[in-house]
């Protein structure tokens, strides 16, 4: 299902168009991704918005996005992780940049979001704007989760592509981001987002959240080893982006 065409630039640039385009990937995620959806559909700023559906057995996902004409869906086999479903969503993707969101957010900004879209598309010297998530509990901001692993981020697709050529677990992909645009010295920084995650144990109960969490904090520190982690918490997109200037510096 294609998106309407007309809501923000259509100059075609090395065959990709001046804009934005948006991959959600999601599994099971009920209503959850619905009520993204809802919100993004104010975001003007976004031409394309590609929905992956990572071989969720929740059909109740899938009969919800049938409701929102406006989008792509992609619908893969068999789950395959949230990194591996970016990438399939990447193939489709028609504008030079792309806001990646994670599909149970709550609390979704539709401001916020076409603030950062406006701020990246008309800034050629910056090349990336991770969405940190203010409100995130004091253990996210202590090990600066709430912004070296925020799914919501703008980068341009070109970067992206070169990024996922190595294969990567599901909750590698932010690691590798991060890892890519601070060893190619990559212009870095955040905006304020009001979104809130769902936790692990709210979707799949107690045992089975905290075993994901396990394993999510298992696969951040397999992809690139401690010493990594330890650089990016010392040095990674450690500024707010200043507002109403044209130029920066990290």
């Amino acid at each position: 299902m294609e998106l309407k065409s007309g809501y923000c630039n259509a100059n075609e640039k090395g065959g990709l168009f001046i804009g934005c385009s948006c991959i959600i990937p999601f599994y099971n995620e009920g209503t959850r991704i619905s009520k993204v959806l809802n919100v993004l559909k104010d975001v003007i700023e976004l031409s394309q918005i590609i929905c992956v559906d990572d071989g969720s057995e929740d059909f109740n996902s899938v009969q919800l996005l049938l409701e929102h004409p406006n989008i792509n869906l992609l619908r893969l086999e068999k789950n395959r992780g949230k990194t591996e479903a970016v990438k399939a969503g990447l193939k489709l993707v028609k504008n030079n940049y792309v806001l990646l969101l994670d599909a149970d957010l709550d609390a979704l900004n539709n401001q916020e979001i076409s603030k950062a879209v406006k701020t990246i598309t008309s800034q050629s010297n910056l090349d990336m704007i991770i969405l940190r998530r203010v409100n995130a509990g004091i253990h996210s901001k202590l090990n600066r989760g709430d912004i070296l692993y925020a799914g919501e981020r703008i980068l341009k697709s070109d970067d992206l592509k070169k990024i996922l050529v190595k294969p990567a677990k599901s909750y590698q992909l932010e690691v590798l981001i991060n890892k890519y645009m601070k060893d190619n010295q990559r212009k870095v920084y955040w905006m304020p987002s009001s979104a809130r995650n769902t936790y692990k144990f709210k979707k799949l109960g107690l045992m089975a959240g905290l075993k994901a969490e396990l394993e999510m904090i298992n696969q951040i520190m397999a992809c690139h080893g401690p010493k990594e982690y330890f650089d990016q918490y010392r040095r990674f997109a450690l500024y707010r982006l200043p507002e109403g200037k044209k130029h920066y510096g990290i």
